[in-house]
């Protein structure tokens, strides 16, 4: 894409250089035929000059025709003499006008080459600053300098259109966090009471039959929230980085979910190398905890999980399953996707697990990608930045 990209800002280059040199090779050859044109009907016939040369005594008037004191043969010479020079003129002035012509061509073309770059240099800066931007990081502005022109006005209406997307980004951000915040304490007032209520030795068989299922809903609504809160967080971006072990981190979160895949009945395996990532220590460990914690749910009894660390990837985690047609897998990493057709299924998952997979690689300047294994199943490779 970024080959392409270039490839078409050079076309553009090219077009503006073939119009600048187009148009000046056409202003040449019409000054060569106007001056060829000219110079001819200038040059006199070689009769008609020497008829006036004949005539000319001094002040004398012009004769009407040769008379018969000068030999034929020397008027015959004369002519040719004459019709020669006067050949030989037009052709070394056509000859000189078209390499010259040729020459000035050239130099017009190069020289149009560098005042389209120049006059497109602008552009590119365009380009650049927009290619650089991500949702969470909207600090990029051109800042165009020069004097005012449509270009400058171009460049003046990006950085103002960025300004309100900044603005509109950050105004989400803080509602979804704040939000998320807010409903953590009733929902854990609400836990507490429905697990003092189930202890109370008079209560009775309805609440003893909906308290299970009144303590599922909340725990599910806390995962939502806690996983709102994540996502809310990673979208905004790091705020500090520090050099994180991403091999320790995938040990430590393979040990913490081993109650999950014993009794899953999930095999899990890592091949693991040392690798420095400079990030957020809290930020990755729940990169790491959704990969692992979704490739042991959605998977069948007796299946497998494989975790590698690598350069590029720089972690990919791959596991047995139910198979997954390739066109639902870029869904899956939208908000409240579970490669189902509702919204409200899976009770052990809110949803955005692959969300926050991919918000907090962004966040660390890389970016995550999943497809479908042959035999099922989902293979996710997170990129890092070295």
């Amino acid at each position: 894409m970024k080959r392409a990209r270039r490839i078409l800002r050079l076309s553009v280059r090219t077009r503006l250089t073939a119009w600048y040199g187009g148009l000046f090779l056409l202003a040449g050859t019409v000054l060569v035929v106007v001056t060829y044109i000219v110079v001819s009907n200038e040059l006199p016939a070689p009769a008609q000059y020497l008829d006036t040369v004949a005539g000319v005594d001094g002040m004398a008037p012009v004769q009407p025709a040769w008379d018969r004191t000068v030999p034929s043969d020397t008027v015959s010479v004369a002519k040719a003499v004459l019709t020669d020079y006067r050949s030989s003129t037009m052709s070394t002035l056509l000859l000189a006008s078209v390499i010259a012509l040729v020459s000035t061509a050239a130099l017009a073309v190069l020289f149009g080459w560098f005042v389209a770059g120049r006059a497109l240099r602008p552009l590119h800066t365009i380009t650049s600053t927009a290619r650089r931007l991500e949702a969470g990081k909207l600090d990029q502005r051109i800042n165009l300098g020069g004097p005012t022109d449509e270009l400058k006005e171009l460049a003046d209406t990006f950085d103002g259109m960025l300004d309100r997307l900044a603005g509109s980004f950050d105004s989400q951000k803080r509602f979804v966090a704040n939000a998320s915040h807010e409903l953590r304490t009733p929902l854990a007032v609400q836990r507490t009471l429905i697990e003092v209520a189930l202890q109370n030795p008079d209560a009775g068989p309805v609440l003893e039959k909906l308290g299970p299922h009144l303590l599922q809903t909340n725990e599910r609504s806390e995962r939502l929230i806690e996983g709102l809160l994540v996502l809310a967080r990673s979208d905004r971006g790091l705020t500090a980085r520090t050099p994180v072990r991403l091999d320790k981190v995938v040990r430590s979160v393979v040990k913490l979910t081993s109650a999950q895949a014993e009794e899953a009945a999930v095999t899990v395996e890592t091949r693991l190398r040392a690798r420095t990532v400079i990030g957020d220590a809290v930020l990755l460990e729940r990169l790491v905890l959704n990969l692992v914690s979704n490739a042991i749910s959605y998977n069948n009894r007796g299946g497998w999980v494989f975790v590698a660390i690598g350069s590029t990837p720089a972690l990919s985690v791959r596991n047995s399953g139910p198979m997954v047609a390739e066109e639902d897998v870029a869904g899956l990493f939208e908000p409240f996707r579970r490669g189902k057709p509702d919204r409200t299924g899976a009770a052990d998952h809110s949803g955005l697990g692959l969300s926050i997979v991919r918000s907090v690689a962004r966040a660390h300047g890389g970016d995550a990608g999943a497809r479908a294994n042959p035999g099922g199943g989902l293979t996710v490779e997170v990129r890092l930045p070295v």
